[in-house]
């Protein structure tokens, strides 16, 4: 029996030894207990000792000594800045709030600064044609103008031919044959009418000056007749709106060349060639203003 019992006791005494092995094992469970405490610690961190700023220096101390103002509005001149409102009454300045008036030019249109041959200014209508149309050949073109416009005036514009010679009755018969001539030639075939050109000297500058100044005043002649019945461009379709517009450049290119000085050397021979070529250029171009206004007057008429 006691043999026994001492195997009994020497088999129980290992078992004690593996419970006593087990033991550290509960540590991971402390240690996962103090992994969850820390964060809490950590939490209620110590606070922090404040530390001395650094010293200013002069001019911070400058700055930080100022009062504080308020932000203002940017000043008028600043830029980035919205601009006052101005008002539109005369005799404004600077520091008003009203703009000054603006300067005049001292130059004036040369239109404006030319005189007829009586010392006159030009009344309205004298800019294409001075004095009214004077000669057989500026009467055509005048009363070809004046037939072809959008409203035909009344007596076809002879009433202000009369006018501009004096008031003259008895020119009107003969007036008023021509522009009946005129009037039938549009309704009927609208072709070139270039004057006949008699030129006896080609040989010196004043020949080209007068034949410049003569064809500029009779696509003067056409152009005032056309304003006589109140013609408006943009009515005509686009090609004889270009058509007048060209005619106009060519009539301020003759103007220019009638104020040209006259050269060292020339052959005047040749200029009167370019003229013979731009007289049929011209010539061209009233045709298509003519033509244009009679498709716009048939188209008026079917309306």
């Amino acid at each position: 029996m006691a043999a026994a019992k001492k195997k009994a006791k020497g088999h129980g005494k290992p078992a004690k030894r593996g419970a006593a092995a087990k033991k550290p094992a509960k540590k991971p469970a402390a240690a996962a207990k103090a992994a969850k405490a820390q964060p809490v610690k950590s939490a209620q961190a110590k606070p922090v000792k404040a530390t001395k700023p650094a010293p200013l220096s002069r001019t911070a101390k400058a700055v930080a000594s100022k009062p504080e103002t308020k932000a203002q509005p940017p000043k008028p001149g600043a830029s980035g800045s919205a601009p006052k409102l101005l008002s539109m009454k005369p005799g404004g300045g600077p520091g008003t709030g009203t703009p000054r008036a603006p300067k005049r030019s001292s130059r004036r249109s040369t239109l404006a600064n030319r005189r007829g041959p009586d010392g006159q200014p030009f009344v309205p209508g004298d800019l294409l044609l001075p004095t009214g149309p004077q000669g057989p050949d500026e009467l055509q073109y005048y009363f070809r103008g004046a037939t072809a416009s959008e409203h035909i005036p009344a007596d076809l514009g002879v009433d202000e031919v009369v006018t501009k010679r004096g008031g003259d009755e008895s020119l009107r018969p003969e007036l008023r044959k021509q522009a009946d001539a005129i009037a039938q030639r549009f309704e009927t075939g609208i072709d070139p009418l270039l004057p006949n050109r008699q030129l006896r000297e080609r040989r010196t500058f004043l020949s080209v000056i007068e034949r410049a100044k003569h064809r500029r005043r009779e696509i003067g002649a056409f152009m005032r007749g056309l304003d006589v019945g109140r013609t408006e461009s943009s009515h005509m379709d686009s090609h004889g709106e270009a058509s007048l517009q060209t005619l106009m450049e060519w009539a301020a290119r003759l103007e220019n060349l009638t104020e040209a000085d006259e050269p060292q050397q020339a052959d005047y021979v040749q200029f009167h060639r370019v003229l013979d070529q731009l007289d049929n250029t011209t010539e061209s171009l009233i045709v298509d203003v003519e033509r244009t206004l009679r498709r716009l007057r048939d188209r008026n008429r079917a309306s």
